[in-house]
């Protein structure tokens, strides 16, 4: 016990110098059993980031006024894993309001491996319900935090008909109060070609900015209200006028954050 509490006081200063991690994590091999020391590092390991936890966060569950077309948008996300490795479940749609249809659903399986202590390489598969024809794609992107400036979530898709595409997308939190909270948020989409079927153009296609002022009444529960504009581009923007759309749209923007 004695020995399990003398490692935890020195792990952080051991990980903090990778150069002498080595020598410290096991110099008291030379004093004593190096298999009870073993036993006690895992233990260390075990109650110094070890253990499995579970996440889930709606980050966005909001209603958007669309310029009279509104829709309900969701963007979840969560996680079950340690400190090293996790498995992702994502989910993003759009439900139009008027026409009680989806416009776009889409979920994500991904295991994610931390590279750095900010970031984590994710891989797995996406499955787009709608728009149709339904779509599944093979998934490789990063996500995590430059540090102490903006979480990132980027990501290239490999369809199942060999189109490549890719979406990256940035957010930013300034602190107003220790409660209230502005979010500045943006997001591309790319494709290195057309897609007629699902319209998509190549090249940009898309372009999302958009901020929230979020009242943390809980750390746990925000609600918040904003504004979002979205902007097609090239010949994504064409598909949209083809189909009656608009490829530019600003939107008011009421929802509510939770996670736990």
């Amino acid at each position: 016990m004695r020995i399990s509490i003398m490692m935890a006081t020195g792990l952080l200063s051991v990980l903090a110098t990778p150069a002498l991690a080595e020598g410290r994590w096991h110099a008291a091999d030379a004093y004593y059993d190096p298999a009870d020391m073993a036993a006690a590092r895992r233990a260390v390991q075990a109650g110094s980031g070890g253990q499995k936890t579970l996440f889930f966060q709606s980050d966005r569950f909001e209603y958007q006024s669309r310029e009279g077309s509104p829709i309900l948008l969701w963007d979840l996300q969560g996680w079950y894993g340690g400190d090293t490795d996790k498995l992702w479940l994502k989910s993003e749609g759009e439900l139009d309001l008027d026409a009680s249809r989806f416009e776009e659903a889409e979920v994500q399986a991904l295991y994610s491996r931390a590279i750095s202590p900010y970031f984590d390489l994710q891989a797995g598969i996406r499955h787009d319900l709608e728009p149709g024809p339904s779509t599944s794609y093979g998934v490789l992107g990063i996500q995590g935090l430059v540090p102490y400036r903006f979480e990132v979530d980027a990501a290239t898709f490999l369809s199942e008909d060999g189109d490549l595409t890719a979406r990256i997308e940035a957010e930013y939190e300034l602190l107003l109060t220790q409660r209230l909270i502005l979010q500045p948020r943006a997001e591309i989409a790319l494709s290195l070609q057309d897609v007629p079927q699902l319209g998509v153009g190549s090249g940009l296609g898309s372009l999302q900015l958009g901020a929230r002022l979020r009242y943390e009444f809980d750390r746990q529960f925000a609600p918040y209200i904003g504004v979002a504009w979205t902007r097609d581009f090239g010949d994504t923007a064409d598909f949209t006028r083809a189909e009656g759309g608009d490829p530019a749209a600003l939107s008011f923007v009421a929802g509510v954050r939770i996670w736990y």
